[in-house]
């Protein structure tokens, strides 16, 4: 099945690739729709959508250049439909959060993208019901159970801005990330510096847990930055991270246990 009804389109993908392989099963999908444009970043979409009019719908990656696409949707209202495509199935309820009209799974295929823009078209027949909470719920938990179960991916690289250049920094590379004056700076282990647009809190559903650990409120380091534990003041500890942060990282005495776990493996 092919919709033939006009509709305008805000791609969100930050790998070209991934962006013209969805651009050519739009073309399949729905010949008469239109692109309107194609931005890699949550800075650029902001912008795009305050200056122009709602499109009839928003094709998003989760993960864009300079941070995860819902944050456009937690920062500003937007007005049209959306259907999201990631890998990572873990963003399902904040995505449906968002309009969300769907989420599909990487790599897209034409048959389920088919599937979603007929659900759109449904959604925006005049005669059709206005979708109630517990619809969007049941939908939800229907898109859950028909999720398929794979392994959980993790981040695996960072693109950091090097004077006018972008540099990807894979996050195998990372000695730790800090939490400085609402600035996350990322440490590599030969001790380059680079700041990035994620929160630690987003960092911590990015980043694989058997590989690092969040000390403490203003740090995540990774397993091979920790060269040794020292007994501290009422059951803390004191971190040696390489390369040593400006400041020494204390871990809190509630926090000991589960940081010794973490080393032991």
């Amino acid at each position: 099945m092919r919709l033939t009804a006009p509709m305008t389109v805000l791609l969100l993908e930050d790998e070209y690739p991934a962006a013209e392989r969805l651009q050519r099963l739009l073309r399949q999908a729905a010949p008469e729709a239109q692109v309107l444009a194609v931005l890699d970043s949550v800075a650029g979409a902001l912008q795009w959508l305050d200056t122009h009019s709602a499109p009839d719908l928003i094709l998003s990656d989760i993960q864009l250049a300079d941070g995860l696409s819902l944050e456009v949707f937690e920062q500003t209202v937007v007005r049209s439909p959306v259907i999201f495509t990631t890998a990572y199935d873990a963003y399902a309820l904040r995505a449906f959060k968002a309009n969300s009209v769907d989420y599909l799974l990487k790599p897209v295929k034409l048959a389920e993208l088919t599937t979603a823009l007929t659900k759109l078209q449904e959604w925006r027949t005049p005669a059709a019901p206005a979708a109630q909470p517990d619809a969007t719920a049941q939908r939800l938990e229907r898109l859950l159970d028909a999720l398929p179960r794979t392994e959980r991916q993790y981040k695996t690289r960072f693109l950091v801005r090097s004077g006018e250049q972008l540099l990807p920094i894979a996050a195998t590379q990372a000695a730790w990330f800090q939490s400085r004056h609402e600035t996350t700076t990322l440490c590599t282990l030969d001790g380059r510096r680079h700041v990035v647009e994620y929160t630690l809190e987003q960092l911590e559903s990015l980043l694989d847990p058997a590989q690092f650990f969040r000390l403490n409120r203003q740090l995540i380091a990774q397993l091979p930055a920790v060269q040794r534990l020292h007994p501290h003041f009422n059951g803390k500890l004191l971190v040696d991270l390489q390369p040593a942060p400006s400041e020494e990282v204390l871990v809190s005495r509630e926090k000991a246990g589960a940081v010794k776990s973490w080393l032991e493996g």
